[in-house]
């Protein structure tokens, strides 16, 4: 059997990078023969992600997008590398480019994001500010499939977290990345080991 190949996609620190890396290498995703993180895909050649992909011995795309005349240009680059390596899962972890159909369309159903909070509240942009500003009592973090919408595709798993009164924007960041980097491991092994399957917007998990 062909190994499931994972990319990932990331432009800053990269500690949902570390935290994917973490429990790939310790057979959480399944044997690590019988599941790869393959590649990094960054658009940011000097952000810690790279040192990190380089230290764990991941290979790196890395890439410039000023250099490109638009997004579909350096989309359809990256479209031909994922396929070259056999790509079966592009794992979005703090990619901070807008996609286009270019990459989007023949990656749907196989590409999966994860935001800071209960879709469909508050999508885009600075979602936890979103959320303080309007004063819920609960938020948390949802993966889902990605699809050519604004954090519009198909919900694979949400956990929620309750806003304390003295809640920052900091503070609250600092306890969503924490679930996120426990909850975005665990759909990645799920959808590796195929207990994940979906149909129109349901997504199905086994248990």
């Amino acid at each position: 059997m062909k190994p499931f190949r994972i990319a990932v996609f990331a432009s800053g620190e990269g500690t949902n990078f570390q935290a994917m890396v973490d429990a790939w290498q310790k057979g959480y995703f399944g044997a690590t023969e019988a599941t790869t993180i393959e590649l990094l895909v960054s658009d940011k050649p000097q952000a810690p992600v790279v040192q990190r992909a380089i230290q764990a011995g991941v290979d790196t795309y890395v890439f410039r997008p000023k250099e490109y005349s638009s997004r579909e240009q350096y989309e359809i680059e990256i479209v031909a590398e994922l396929e070259r390596r056999g790509i079966d899962l592009i794992v979005l972890a703090g990619y901070m480019r807008l996609l286009t159909p270019t990459i989007v369309n023949p990656y749907m159903g196989r590409m999966i994001n994860v935001h800071p909070s209960l879709l469909p509240a508050f999508p885009g942009k600075d979602a936890l500010g979103q959320a303080l500003a309007y004063g819920v009592k609960l938020t948390g973090i949802t993966v889902h499939f990605v699809d050519n919408g604004m954090d519009t595709g198909p919900i694979v798993a949400q956990q929620a977290i309750e806003v304390q009164p003295h809640d920052t924007a900091e503070t609250l960041a600092e306890r969503i990345h924490e679930i996120e980097r426990k909850l975005y491991p665990q759909v990645v092994a799920q959808i590796a080991q195929g207990k994940v399957t979906l149909e129109g917007r349901q997504v199905i998990v086994e248990t």
